[in-house]
């Protein structure tokens, strides 16, 4: 028996190591959160990619049958669609999948299926389109896996985490634009030799990369220990506990050092929040409230993120707006002032974001939490 090429061994080599590292990954994820929606769909993510890395791998395109690679082939061009729903989960400290995810995978795969079973290589009028789409899948929701990083950039608190957002918008989108060039430089649209293992060496630094990132984040900048929202339907006056000064929490054994000039932009933040409304203004945002307090925007993301425990700016200032509506619609003086009044006057633009926040936060909506407290009054 002849011995393998050396390149065959190192190719097999580094999808072994891939292999590992994403099965790896895939049990500390479902491990240690597994309710939460991202460490789900990074659990998901991860099998897919194993499938794909294992279904990519040059020795099994020329050995196993071709219809038994449809699967495999599907899994991989799904693993975009993955990537994306993976992306809004870390990034959305509420978010919830939804059918159109589960839509856009199956959708994806029907169309792979179709490719690989009836498309490939017949005289149909459809080949070329379906065939033009399947290769259009990973770049089309790597933009869209980009598009969902940076959204909400700025609001995001969590400085790693910001960070994490930026590499995977870089990188996201550099891998599927090298990998859809080289298959459409390829007659049929298949990584070969070199090109393979190219391909497994760039995933593999790239998992490799988050995956080190992810390890380094604490648990709680990563995912959220608990949501936000939930403490608002405690009571009424919630506004002042969501902006009482609080001690942050030190690690085991660590001394916390008093920080005065903290404690006077802490100060600031509470009146300017709590006492002139600047919550109301539709337009705020971390940057213009920074120049409001005379600070740079750093530290007062810093004094909001570990000082007053909030991962996100518009859910911090969304806490003042649904405080000031959920008083306004238990109070009896003001039964007959319209909803959408009272959310606008808050600060919401329109009543359909209103009505989320509000249901989120209390589990019921506007309306019926204005007949139970007028009910109780």
């Amino acid at each position: 028996m002849s011995a393998a090429p050396p390149s065959i061994l190192i190719d097999a080599a580094l999808r072994g190591v891939l292999v590992a590292l994403l099965l790896l990954l895939a049990l500390v994820l479902g491990r240690d959160r597994p309710r939460l929606p991202a460490a789900r769909a990074g659990v998901v993510m991860a099998i897919g990619l194993v499938v794909q890395v294992v279904g990519s791998a040059p020795m099994v395109e020329a050995l196993v049958p071709w219809f038994w690679q449809v699967p495999l082939v599907a899994v991989s061009v799904g693993n975009a669609v993955l990537f994306w729903v993976f992306v809004q989960a870390l990034f959305e400290d509420d978010f919830v999948l939804r059918r159109m995810h589960v839509a856009a995978w199956a959708m994806v795969a029907v169309l792979v299926a179709f490719n690989c079973a009836v498309a490939a290589g017949s005289a149909s009028v459809l080949a070329p389109i379906t065939l033009v789409l399947q290769r259009a899948v990973p770049l089309v929701f790597a933009v869209l896996a980009a598009l969902a990083a940076a959204s909400h950039w700025r609001e995001d608190l969590v400085e790693r985490r910001r960070r994490l957002r930026v590499f995977i918008v870089v990188t996201g989108i550099g891998y599927s634009v090298a990998m859809v060039a080289v298959r459409l430089a390829s007659p049929q649209g298949r990584l070969s030799g070199m090109s393979a293992t190219a391909d497994v060496a760039m995933l593999l630094l790239i998992v490799a990369a988050v995956a080190w990132r992810m390890v380094r984040l604490a648990g709680s900048e990563l995912f959220p220990l608990a949501q936000v929202p939930a403490m608002l339907a405690a009571a009424p006056a919630v506004r002042a506990a969501v902006i009482a000064p609080l001690t942050p929490a030190a690690e085991p054994g660590a001394v916390t050092v008093p920080d005065a000039a903290e404690d006077r932009l802490a100060e600031s933040l509470q009146h300017l929040m709590a006492v002139d409304r600047a919550y109301r203004s539709e337009d705020l945002s971390i940057a213009s409230l920074a120049v409001r307090l005379a600070v740079p925007e750093y530290r007062l993301r810093r004094l909001i993120n570990r000082r007053l425990g909030h991962r996100n700016f518009n859910a911090f200032v969304n806490g003042f707006r649904l405080a000031e509506a959920m008083a306004a619609l238990a109070d009896p003086g003001k039964r007959d002032l319209p909803v959408l009044t009272i959310a606008l006057t808050a600060g919401f633009q329109s009543i359909g974001p209103f009505n989320r926040a509000f249901k989120l936060a209390t589990g019921l909506t506007p309306t019926e939490f204005r007949k139970q407290k007028l009910a109780d009054s």
